[in-house]
């Protein structure tokens, strides 16, 4: 495994993470015996950076996190999320919450679960429109300087939010979503904020939720409560016309001897040594398949080739049904 260096200063992980979000919801059927033997392959073949949070389950999947990591503690860099607050009595009830109260008993939840007594990196997962990013940040770093917390982290925040927090604590690393399909932290700031800053881009979905594996042909081979039946980038004529682009990324990994998932992953890699993708996954062959975008070096002509299928901005849909929780 190669490795990479989380922001200024931070520590060496592993240059692909591994996303354990599906392991507990979202994707139809979960089996956490598979989701156990995927994260010893992912120890086995070097990966040290799992991602996790609190609203995965909600509350569960940091639980098998913890449960697949004990005795291990000192072989993987934990990352976890607070600020998506769902109801386990209805999860489909959404808020955000960054209160300054509310992270220090999401961080008190957190710990007890994942088993640890420190998280590596600990994000607010989205923005709370009614608490000041300082009142959040402050109660992040109090959290570091209690020991309960090593680096922290922002999700899908605005340029403007990222210097306004980092004035009050260091941040480490900005998850988002990027991909192929999704690039728009090369536009609107956020990336260029980033690297001036010295902040590591953390990019989850950078398969666009599977569909750049080249393995989703229909929503109907999606299980009833996959949540990417109401995404608007799978949604009926949108659909076609993304698995175009999708079909033009295989023929492009054929001409590598790759397949399009290892080619949409060294892409990303291929964006900057501050890149650090987290490719979700729930199954130990996909994880494998994943792994071999490391050995994937692509020249300049090569890149070229790989944007000339999938042009910037060419795919239809947005990312999510609601952005209103995105910090534009």
């Amino acid at each position: 495994m190669k490795y990479r260096i989380l922001g200024a200063g931070g520590p060496r992980v592993s240059a692909l993470g591994l996303g354990c979000m599906g392991m507990s919801e979202f994707y139809g059927a979960t089996d956490d015996a598979e989701s156990l033997r995927t994260i010893d392959r992912a120890l086995e073949l070097g990966i040290d950076f799992f991602d996790t949070a609190d609203m995965y389950g909600p509350f569960t999947n940091e639980v098998l996190v913890g449960r697949a990591l004990a005795g291990r503690r000192d072989k993987a860099f934990i990352a976890t999320k607070f600020g998506n607050v769902r109801d386990p009595h209805d999860p489909a009830k959404r808020s955000v919450d960054g209160r300054p109260d509310y992270v220090r008993a999401a961080c008190e939840g957190s710990l007890k679960r994942l088993g640890v007594d420190t998280i590596d990196l600990y994000y607010q997962h989205r923005v709370d429109p009614n608490t000041p990013i300082e009142e959040t940040v402050g109660a992040m770093a109090e959290l570091v300087q209690a020991g309960k917390v090593r680096y922290l982290g922002l999700s899908e925040a605005s340029a403007a939010t990222i210097r306004r927090a980092q004035r009050v604590h260091p941040i480490a690393a900005l998850q988002t979503e990027y991909s192929l399909f999704s690039r728009d932290v090369e536009d609107n700031g956020v990336l260029a904020t980033l690297r001036e800053l010295g902040i590591a881009l953390v990019p989850y979905s950078p398969l666009g939720r599977g569909i750049l594996s080249g393995t989703i042909r229909s929503v109907d081979e999606l299980a009833p409560d996959d949540y990417r039946r109401r995404s608007p980038r799978f949604a009926g004529p949108n659909l076609e016309r993304n698995l175009e682009l999708v079909d033009a990324v295989r023929s492009v990994a054929a001409q590598f001897g790759a397949t399009p998932a290892q080619v949409a992953l060294a892409w990303v890699l291929a964006q900057g040594d501050d890149l650090i993708p987290i490719p979700g996954t729930k199954r130990v062959t996909r994880l494998e398949e994943n792994v071999g975008s490391r050995d994937l070096t692509l020249s300049a002509e090569q890149l070229r080739r790989i944007e000339a299928a999938a042009p910037k901005a060419a795919v239809v849909g947005e990312r999510y049904a609601d952005m209103s929780m995105v910090d534009r």
